[in-house]
């Protein structure tokens, strides 16, 4: 079980509100709380002229706010000294995680750009891994948006999700090669009206959340998992 607070026991999966700690009922509640929010998710980065990290932040505290208490809070906040893994990958330190995000927003926030490599956007976002959960889910909502603004949308329904968690990964672990944009490429689609996107993202397979969860590493003062960090951001090249 993911915890980074160490204290499942006797608060229940990362702090919620019920205290629950069976993880189908956590993932059902993830979900319910997500499409309850996910219009005024959509409206809020409508309403935001250039999005910043900030915004990215907004949206997760506006999707779980009723289930988390630190909705919309980053990990340097929440776990500032927790390295966190998801099946062998890594992500960036909590307090590079901003910086990450911020890459993303810029590459994103370039229409050409946008069209050209949505999918090393998206690795940004990923590799940034803001929050304790719930990342997913808030990242392809504001990647969503970056399509929208650059005139097109990803059929997210054809994609399988097998095949671009793996993709994912790999544009993590050696990222701007091209190795996620070469799979979200074949499902580019025509711009779609924004009335429409609520009903589209809901009925995604793969949502509710039953997937791979988070791992804990250890600790950065750790020497091991410091090595192991230090390894993989070598690897990554940049």
């Amino acid at each position: 079980m993911f915890d980074p607070f160490n204290d499942f026991e006797q608060v229940g999966y990362l702090r919620n509100y019920q205290g629950v700690k069976d993880p189908a009922i956590v993932r059902q509640l993830e979900h319910t709380m997500f499409r309850a929010g996910l219009d005024e998710a959509l409206v809020y980065l409508a309403g935001r002229a250039d999005l910043r990290y900030e915004d990215f932040l907004e949206v997760h505290r506006i999707l779980f706010e009723a289930f988390y208490p630190w909705a919309g809070q980053d990990r340097a906040i929440t776990a500032p000294n927790c390295a966190v893994s998801k099946a062998g990958t890594m992500f960036c330190h909590p307090h590079h995680a901003r910086l990450a995000i911020e890459q993303g927003l810029r590459l994103g926030q370039n229409a050409k750009s946008m069209r050209q490599r949505p999918g090393e956007v998206m690795g940004f976002f990923a590799y940034g891994h803001p929050f304790l959960d719930g990342n997913g889910r808030t990242m392809l909502i504001v990647h969503n948006e970056l399509c929208h603004r650059a005139g097109f949308s990803i059929d997210w329904h054809k994609t399988n999700k097998s095949d671009y968690l793996r993709a994912l990964s790999a544009e993590i672990e050696s990222p701007s090669k091209g190795l996620l944009d070469n799979y979200l490429l074949q499902f580019i689609g025509g711009i779609r009206v924004r009335e429409l996107w609520g009903e589209s993202i809901n009925g995604i397979r793969g949502l509710d959340g039953q997937s791979i969860e988070d791992s804990v590493e250890g600790e950065y003062t750790d020497e091991a998992v410091a090595q192991k960090y230090q390894s993989f951001e070598m690897n990554r090249g940049l």
